[in-house]
């Protein structure tokens, strides 16, 4: 019985694949030599386009979207060049790709509103990396913008992946925007308070702290006369850095003040009366 198979048919197929690779080396080396030269040319244009912008002192912010962008288009033209190296004709592959993205794109509908979130963004900066912002019910610092969502790091130091479209159509507060601060602290004193006196013991506290701006000018006012005592409404300026720590020290610094001047901070209480029924 004749082997299934031969000495001669291995050959033959030993062969056959030989040539094959011998005729296909040549599209082979060249898709692989500019496949190299494409990726060295891609990092070298993110270097030159990176320093130009930054020696023009140009946005952080546009500089990583705009090189992310760049990076993407010029990765597709790439693989467009290697496959036609290989021997792909490109006319059907480009027509099968522009089908396949159309698809893609109607699956991928949340990501597009997301790149076009990213250039609102961009564009209109409602926020720059850096800033310390308040959205979609999250707060922390902007890392980095990207193509698709927005990198913050929150104050415990976890990182939040925001999408762009619903930052772009969100409400965004920013505090880093400007560059001072406006605090109200409300406080409370007792309704047998002296009322001057506790404007004098706000005052002093306000004069002795030099975080506290002189201007815009410190304001206090009676903000209601509550169940339990009197809510007064104080009004401090600070410069953005100094918000925090400013806030933290009144409050220290007014409850000690209250303290020497006699002034009582109330608390909810309630007179129970007790009624005794006479004895038939």
């Amino acid at each position: 019985m004749k082997p299934l198979f031969a000495i001669e048919n291995i050959d033959t197929y030993i062969n056959r694949f030989i040539t094959n690779m011998v005729d296909y080396a040549p599209s082979l080396i060249s898709a692989i030599v500019v496949l190299v030269i494409g990726i060295l040319i891609i990092k070298l244009f993110r270097r030159i386009v990176k320093n130009l912008m930054t020696k023009r002192d140009l946005d952080p912010t546009l500089l990583k979207f705009v090189l992310d962008v760049f990076t993407w288009v010029f990765r597709v033209l790439l693989f467009v060049t290697v496959i036609e190296q290989l021997g792909v004709k490109t006319t059907s592959f480009m027509a099968a790709l522009g089908a396949a993205g159309i698809a893609i794109g109607l699956a991928l509908q949340g990501s597009l509103s997301n790149f076009a979130g990213g250039l609102l963004i961009i564009l209109f900066k409602p926020f720059r990396v850096g800033d310390y912002i308040e959205a979609q019910g999250q707060a922390g610092t902007v890392n980095s913008i990207q193509i698709f969502s927005t990198r913050v790091i929150t104050s415990n130091n976890q990182v939040i992946y925001m999408p762009n479209g619903a930052l772009s159509n969100g409400t965004i507060k920013n505090f880093s925007q400007e560059p001072l601060r406006r605090a109200e602290i409300i406080l409370s004193v007792g309704y047998e308070s002296d009322l001057k006196m506790v404007k004098e013991a706000i005052f002093g506290v306000i004069e002795r702290d030099t975080k506290i701006l002189k201007e815009p000018s410190p304001g206090i006012e009676i903000k209601a006369l509550a169940e339990n005592s009197i809510e007064l409404s104080v009004t401090l300026w600070a410069e953005r850095a100094n918000h925090g720590k400013m806030v933290s020290d009144f409050y220290e610094n007014i409850k000690e003040a209250f303290e020497n001047a006699g002034i009582t901070i109330p608390y909810p209480q309630r007179d129970v009366h007790l009624k005794q029924e006479k004895e038939k």
